[in-house]
């Protein structure tokens, strides 16, 4: 707080107060004077400046004398308010620096800098770029940007401050209204800057700070302090905010005593800036961390990101929301908070406004009927008299049009049009058709030439820009226009025609969306004179439609405004009037002559005036910002049509210009005036260029828009009208609409000039803007319309609009129609006030309705401009628009970033813009992009292009270089975070599923109790040696490699001996029960040392073996499972057991500690002894070692009589014999496709086809060959298999079936995995290879996990089978809320409707299996619209985990657990996933109705944000879809905050588009805010052998910072 005050009195300090001023000297007066121009000039630096005026004032202001210029101010304020005293270090660059700080509104500026001092001490985390994204690739960013392309109000957007001489107005007419105006006598001078001392806020306290003594000074320092502070606590929205703490001010004040001058002249500030940061957390109570801790919230931090990440937890502040009110929560609606009326805000007060009526048209005798007859007039009486004057880029006169030329020229072109443009013998034109002016700026003549060409020859031009490449910003809209018109026939200079984009034919290519023209070149050459007898016809002006002017609307498309020949007549009659026009005068016109005020001015009413234009194009304007002003010089113009920009440039170019006089204008027209912010540069204008003769009364802001043309405008002095006013406007009551004039002096305050008196014949009114346009009431700001013989006629071509706009009727609050005319809506937004002057304070096109309050985009942009944007931004190239998102707008900010910003400056400047926006308008913005130079979409004349700019940002295509979005604090109606309700008892529990006939969700698979031939072996091992005896020549294996052929093979008796050698060679070696590891690649090795080491009575472990190219990260893993699972041998083959002991193996783990290691590759021929028997089937038959997706080892124990009930349930489900064959493309190291490739084809005697995944990498057909090759009718994949399929394949469908694959033999396709089925892959894969035969049925899911690998199987069910047996039904997919499923509840929705998404079954159940879905929390089960865990009972369950920690205890329940009540008998392993039950009403084979089981995700990896329950799996899904750039995504938290990590396969710079469009889809679609947004190269996200994602992995990697990201972005 203290150092927020000081640098407002401290500028108070340096200026003399009104008391000591007035007592200066007049010779130290004039000084001061010649010392503020030098400045002003840049002669003198602002250091020099204030030595020399502090010399000067020594003698006059005693407090200022011993002051060390370096006290004045502390560096840390420095930063804060270099607008306020700039250092001496920023004139470098005069031309943009000084003067900017000099014409900026010092009162705006303060503002900012006080709203800014608050936040001060926040520490927002940076966001982490890689280096390479910083290196701009593009040239042109290497060029610096076209400054003066600025936005249109480029200088203008400044706030004003009370003036010190302007005295409130006593009004008689408008009781109402009066108090908020303060009205400005004229003449004198109206600068904000002349009187800075009044237009700070405080400025009652500067008198009494003159005294001497200490005591008063620090006294009224404080007073000042406290004023602000309690201002701050008022305007902060938080309501959270701690107090401000004045106490600690007034005890600190005394400190100073020893520097009393200091004391005085710095408030409070010096000496508090140690490091004593306040942060705000969540629950809105307040840390202080002195210095920086080590130890945030008693963890250890010490990688870069974690600290980061929890820096920003410090700093995010509580939401803005409303305070919670009670509503019904439906169980299934998660309802959107909805803003509710604050009852507090202000409402309008005043009466009905009546209409205003404009002075009556006066009649002018001999006034022309029609603007051709005013042409055929002054052509044919003054051919003489000089029409136009055009300019070249030096500023020198290239030619002057005569009336008589002009007469002539036009004539000449209206005939050849009209009779030499013919097509088959048929004219091309026809009068009333449309025609294209296609004229650059630079050439006003040949323009005025074709556009009066037309006008002669009753045809009607459409003037739109030059087309400069195929990709213009909008372009496309004005082709969508030209071809609404029908447009054929544009019309361009020749020099204009040769630098158009060409095809390859030579001619004018067709931009895109435009629709085929012919361009013909309006030059003299191509003109031919029309015969004496020809005359154009000259008629009265009728109602037919005279000129189309285009108009882009605010989401950019773009329209055409059809403007009669009457209305332009009359509208030309009225300008004539209010402007005071008269014959010959002379005109400068700066503005674009193709449209609005530059045409109205300085093509239509000059000519009907014989009035001279001299017409100043954009390109002079760029290289000579002063040459407007030099022509109004040479020309003793006595008009200016100008916009507030051209005056703020040349502001920045006139020191080069002395002698330059102004004194020859009566009116100085501002085109914008309307625009809030062109007052300051008004003002400032004034303010240098009075000493050039220029009177104030001259400068005539005015109000226009397409649709209604001119609708007020100051007039010229002679007039004899009242003086024009200015309005101070609280920000807040305009944001309800509502006119307060801000009786304190607040910082949020809006300064208007009014926009002068309605036009002559004109009725205007201001209505509601949202649905019926009710009148507005006299305090309440609405649209203004007009009704007038001189608006717009209609949209081309677009009735509904027309009707809307051109056609309104407003209505009094009763609903009675206020009058018999309709009127135009202008899209100004404004009222009437006193004098009935009519002030605008915003535009339609640039409103913003953020939860219900109205924001202007040009006030927003004056906030950024006064946060000292020189440094970092270019000024003028800042877009503001707002963007739909989550049912409410939000405010987004792109500005063009200075190449030579750094990072971290940048930054801070964004942080600082946010917190400037956040206090003076009190809303937060959503998202803050910065660009590199150069990039952002111009509109043709410079300035942004904001609707392109939106929907770059919308598309992602925007390339921001920094971005930073504040979710946190704007997004503020999200729905109420879900309270768990209280458990409802066991016993109503079942009672209420009774009653309301809900099933508890139970299901089994078929009974098993009929035993088949070989069933009577209880252990594996028994059948290998039983198929050895009995078909020892039975193929039982088959493997292939990445050719295709057949690598090895192995019968029941092959595999029995290979079996044999390995027992033989343990035999003698372990003990039985020993643990043994089988690290070998998929194979048959694989398959006999696992049956060798059943023979030998050792319990096998099989592991992946390590990656010969990646030993560091695989490497580690199998030597984790050797030691977890206590092995105390390694089997394995030559070159893996070289690999274990190489000295690369040695980098990655300890080589010494590897149990002993066995090759099995030259195993002598011995036969053990005798077989290992076990005692009793419940001992451990292997261990199953896998890593789950949440990244834990688990190894789980299977017993004997669990391996063969597996081995059956398989064997019954897909209906495995001898005479059968398979494929399987898995890998076998565990689960299902371990108990596939090892041991299923043993126990049910079928062949088995092995595939290795790995080599799918080089051979992507092999396993689709495979099976088309054996026809096989049953295979198994995974995930991945079926990836690498549909990616690799995907195009190559036609060569397969040319090399013959056929998979119509399929019958079954399984998927193994444990997860949720991934139907969008599944669907592919259908699709893609449907060609090939195979059946869109065949593709099914399964589901194990790792209390049980096998729970659900999907049978083969096609073709005859289906009667016969066993067959189930097929595979059903079902539509669940996923709002509800948030819930834990299911409740089913059509297909496509909103928030629905698709589920499909994981398979039949397997026999033998039961299944129920109990509740995670209670145990207790429950019914079929419910989601809780998965929980199974069966004879192949697992018997539990084998770690070596002992932490058995933890996990006990998942194997043995019981529900709470209900069936309290079974015992049940718990999967943790969580799903539900279906019944369908399919049958199966036995009659019974089929239970499908739907699988929904991982409990462990469920996110429980907001008290709900999110599948990581579907936000990752929203987050693909929301870029075509995002090639993977992953999502976890971090201590409540959601990271969300995007693989990016572009280039990139589009890594910084992604953060917005995946903030944005997660808000929509999930209602959350995204934390952090971190985007990575392809292949970070680590998928583990089943393609299932690793996101613990990937988090622990995250907060060890080893993802090296290309970008991580924080979401304040």
């Amino acid at each position: 707080m203290a150092e927020r005050t000081s640098t407002g009195l401290l500028t108070m300090m340096l200026e003399p107060t009104p008391a000591v001023a007035a007592t200066l000297p007049a010779e130290v007066r004039e000084k001061l004077a010649e010392l503020e121009l030098e400045l002003s000039e840049g002669d003198i630096t602002q250091k020099g400046y204030e030595k020399k005026r502090g010399k000067l004032l020594a003698p006059y202001v005693p407090q200022i004398q011993g002051v060390d210029p370096s006290l004045q101010i502390d560096n840390r304020i420095q930063a804060s308010s270099q607008s306020v005293l700039p250092g001496s270090k920023h004139n470098k660059s005069r031309a943009a620096n000084t003067r900017d700080e000099r014409f900026r509104s010092d009162l705006h500026t303060e503002a900012v800098q006080a709203a800014l001092a608050k936040y001060k001490e926040r520490k927002m985390p940076m966001p982490s770029k890689r280096r390479s994204v910083l290196v701009q690739s593009s040239v042109e960013a290497c060029t610096p940007p076209d400054t003066s392309s600025a936005s249109e109000d480029e200088g203008s957007l400044r706030r004003q401050g009370r003036l010190a001489t302007s005295t409130p107005y006593q009004g008689q007419g408008h009781p109402a209204v009066e108090h908020w105006f303060n009205r400005v006598i004229q003449g004198s001078s109206t600068s904000s800057s002349a009187s800075s001392t009044s237009s700070h806020p405080g400025g009652r306290s500067v008198t009494t700070t003159t005294t001497t003594t200490t005591s008063h000074a620090a006294l009224n320092a404080n007073a000042a302090a406290t004023a602000l502070a309690d201002f701050m606590a008022h305007t902060q929205l938080d309501n959270h905010s701690a107090p401000p703490d004045v106490t600690g001010l007034s005890e600190r004040s005394s400190l100073h005593t020893e520097h009393p001058q200091v004391a005085s002249v710095r408030g409070v500030s010096r000496g508090y800036n140690n490091h004593t940061s306040i942060m705000e957390t969540a629950d809105g109570c307040e840390w202080r961390s002195e210095g920086s801790h080590s130890l945030m919230d008693g963890v250890p931090v010490n990688s870069r990101v974690s600290s980061k990440i929890q820096q920003l937890l410090n700093t995010l502040k509580r939401p803005k929301r409303p305070p919670l009110r009670e509503f019904f929560v439906d169980d299934f609606e998660d309802l959107l908070d909805v803003q509710q009326p604050d009852l507090n805000q202000p409402k309008p007060e005043g009466l009905q406004m009546s209409p205003l009526e404009g002075e009556p048209l006066g009649v002018v005798n001999n006034w022309p009927p029609s603007l051709p007859a005013a042409l055929h007039r002054w052509g044919t009486t003054q051919p003489k008299s000089p029409c136009l004057t055009a300019l070249d880029n030096a500023g020198k006169p290239v030619y002057t049009l005569t009336y008589g030329k002009l007469w002539t020229r036009s004539q000449k072109l209206a005939y050849t049009l009209l009779n030499k443009l013919s097509t088959r013998n048929e004219p091309l034109l026809v009068p009333g058709d449309r025609v294209a002016l296609v004229f650059p700026n630079n050439d006003p003549v040949m323009f005025m030439v074709a556009f009066y060409g037309c006008l002669l020859a009753e045809l009607v031009p459409v003037p739109i820009e030059v087309p400069l490449t195929r990709k213009d910003a909008g372009s496309q809209q004005i082709g969508f226009l030209l071809g609404s018109c029908g447009v054929t026939l544009a019309l361009t200079t020749d020099a204009c025609q040769k630098g158009l984009p060409k095809a390859q034919t030579g001619e004018v290519a067709t931009f895109k969306g435009w629709p085929r023209l012919l361009w013909f070149v309006t030059d003299g050459k191509h003109v031919v004179k029309p015969p004496k007898d020809w005359h154009p016809p000259i008629r009265e002006a009728s109602n037919d439609i005279a000129y189309i002017e285009y108009k882009t609307s605010k989401e950019g498309s773009t329209m055409g405004i059809t403007v009669s020949h009457s209305a332009m007549l009359v509208h030309c009659h009225a300008l004539t009037q209010a402007c005071g026009y008269t014959e010959a005068e002379t005109i400068t016109n700066v503005l674009d002559f193709k449209r609005e005020a530059g045409l109205w001015h300085g093509v239509l009413t000059s000519v009907m005036n014989r009035m001279h234009v001299i017409s100043i194009p954009y390109s002079l304007m760029k290289v000579n910002p002063l040459s407007w002003i030099q022509k109004v010089h040479t020309y003793k113009a006595r008009v200016a049509v100008v916009k507030s920009r051209d005056m703020h440039w040349s502001l920045l170019a006139q020191r080069d210009q002395r002698d330059v006089s102004l004194s020859s204008l009566r009116m100085l027209i501002v085109a914008d005036g309307a625009n809030p912010w062109s007052i300051s540069s008004c003002d400032a204008f004034l303010n240098v260029f009075q000493a050039r003769g220029l009177r104030p009364e001259v400068i005539c802001p005015c109000a226009s828009s397409s649709e209604a043309m001119t609708v007020a405008i100051r007039r010229p002095p002679e007039m004899g009208v009242p003086p024009p006013g200015k309005a101070v406007l609280s920000m807040g009551g305009l944001s309800h609409s509502v006119i307060r004039v801000d009786t304190e002096e607040k910082l949020s305050v809006l300064t208007v000039q009014d926009v002068g008196q309605v036009m002559p014949g004109a009725l205007v009114c201001v209505v509601r803007v949202e649905g019926t346009p009710y009148i507005c009431q006299t305090d309440e700001v609405g649209e203004i319309c007009v009704s007038s013989g001189c608006t717009g006629v209609a949209y081309y071509g677009l009735p509904g609009m027309t009707k809307n706009l051109f056609e309104t009727i407003p209505v009094t609050s009763s609903g009675i129609p206020f009058s018999d005319r309709p009127f135009t809506r202008t899209s100004l937004l404004g009222f009437v006030g006193p004098d009935s002057l009519v002030f605008v304070v915003g535009k339609m096109d640039g409103l913003m309705v953020v939860s219900g309050r109205r924001h202007n985009a040009d006030d927003v942009v004056a906030t950024a401009l006064a946060v000292e944007p020189m440094k970092f931004v270019y000024r003028g190239r800042i877009a503001v628009f707002s963007v739909s998102v989550l049912h409410d707008e939000r405010i987004v900010v792109v500005a063009e970033q200075r190449p030579d910003a750094s990072e971290e400056d940048s930054f801070q400047w964004m942080s600082r813009i946010l917190q400037a926006i956040d206090s003076i308008h009190q809303v937060g913005v959503y998202c803050l992009a910065l660009v590199p130079a150069n990039t952002l979409p111009k509109a043709p004349l410079g300035g942004i292009h904001i609707s392109e700019t939106k929907q770059r940002f919308l598309e992602g295509a925007l390339h921001p270089c920094n971005v930073l979005m504040c979710p946190h604090t704007c997004v503020t109606n999200l729905p109420k975070p879900r309270q768990k309700q209280p458990e409802v008892g066991p016993a109503s529990m079942i009672v209420g599923n009774l009653v309301a006939g809900k099933r508890i969700a139970q299901a089994c698979g078929r009974d098993v109790t009929q035993l088949e031939d070989n069933d009577q072996f209880l252990y594996i091992q028994d059948v290998l040696q039983w198929r050895a005896q009995a078909t020892p020549d039975h193929p039982l294996f088959l493997v292939l490699n990445a050719k295709g052929t057949v690598a090895s093979t192995a019968s029941c008796l092959q595999l029995h001996k290979r079996a044999e050698r390995v027992a033989a060679a343990l035999m003698g070696r372990l003990n039985t029960g020993d643990h043994v590891a089988l690290v070998y690649p998929p194979g048959i090795e694989l398959i006999a040392t696992f049956y060798g080491c059943l023979y030998a009575g050792c319990v096998p472990v099989t592991v992946r073996p390590p990656h010969p190219q990646n030993l560091a990260t695989t490497l580690p893993t199998v030597k984790m499972i050797v030691e977890v699972s206590k092995s105390v041998c390694i089997l394995t083959t030559q070159a893996i057991m070289k690999l274990l002991k190489s000295k690369e193996a040695a980098a990655a783990v300890d080589v010494k500690s590897w149990p002993m290691v066995l090759d099995t590759d030259d195993l002598p021929r011995k036969k053990s002894p005798q077989m290992y028997k076990p005692p009793t089937p419940e001992m451990l038959a292997y261990l199953d070692f896998s890593v789950s997706t949440t990244g834990i080892l688990a190894g789980v124990k299977m017993s004997h009589s669990a391996t063969s009930a597996l081995c059956r349930s398989i064997k019954l489900q897909c209906e495995l014999y001898p005479s059968r064959q398979i494929a399987i493309c898995l890998d076998p190291y565990c689960g299902l496709g371990f108990a596939l490739w090892c041991l299923c084809s043993v126990y049910s005697g079928h062949q088995s086809i092995l595939v290795p995944p790995l080599e799918l990498e080089s051979n992507a057909s092999l396993w689709l060959a495979a099976v088309s090759q054996y026809k096989v009718r049953v295979t198994f994949c995974s995930y991945s298999v079926m990836e690498m399929c549909t990616k690799g394949l995907g195009s190559q469908t036609e060569a397969l079936r040319l090399r013959n694959v056929n998979l119509s033999c399929v019958r079954t396709c399984m998927v193994v995995a444990e997860e949720r089925p991934r139907i969008a892959l599944t669907q592919s894969f259908s699709k893609i290879f449907k060609d090939l035969g195979l059946s869109p049925r065949a593709v099914s899911t399964t589901f194990g996990c790792r209390v049980n690998v096998a729970i659900c199987l999907q049978p083969n069910r096609l073709g005859k089978l289906a009667e016969q047996g066993t067959a189930g039904p097929d595979p059903t997919t079902v539509y669940v809320d996923m709002r509800a499923l948030r819930h834990d509840r299911v409740r089913l929705v059509e297909r496509g409707s909103p928030h629905s998404l698709p589920l499909m079954e994981s398979g039949k159940i397997l026999p033998g299996v039961k299944v129920i879905i109990a509740n995670t929390e209670t145990k207790g089960p429950l019914g079929d619209s419910h989601l809780g865990e998965i929980w199974v009972s069966s004879p192949h369950n697992a018997t539990g985990y084998y770690t070596v920690y002992g932490e058995e205890a933890l996990h006990a329940d998942h194997f043995n657990t019981k529900l709470s009540f209900g069936d309290t008998q079974t015992v049940w392993a718990r999967t943790g996933y969580l799903g539900f039950l279906r019944r369908t009403e399919l049958t199966d084979a036995s009659g019974e109705r089929h239970d499908a089981l739907y699988v929904v995700g991982s409990l462990d990896e469920t996110l429980e944000l907001r008290g709900m329950r999110y599948h990581p799996i579907d936000i990752e899904t929203s987050v693909i879809r929301s870029h075509k750039s995002i090639a993977e995504c992953a999502v976890f938290t971090w201590t409540n905050l959601l990271v969300v990590v995007v693989e990016l396969e572009g280039s990139e710079q589009e890594a910084l588009d992604l953060v917005a469009l995946v903030t944005n889809v997660v808000l929509e679609e999930h209602y959350l805010i995204v934390g952090v947004v971190v985007v990575v190269d392809p292949g970070v996200i680590p998928i583990n052998s089943r393609g299932e994602k690793q996101r613990m992995h990937l988090r622990d990697g995250f907060l060890a910072d080893q993802l090296d990201p290309i970008y991580v972005a924080y979401n304040m």
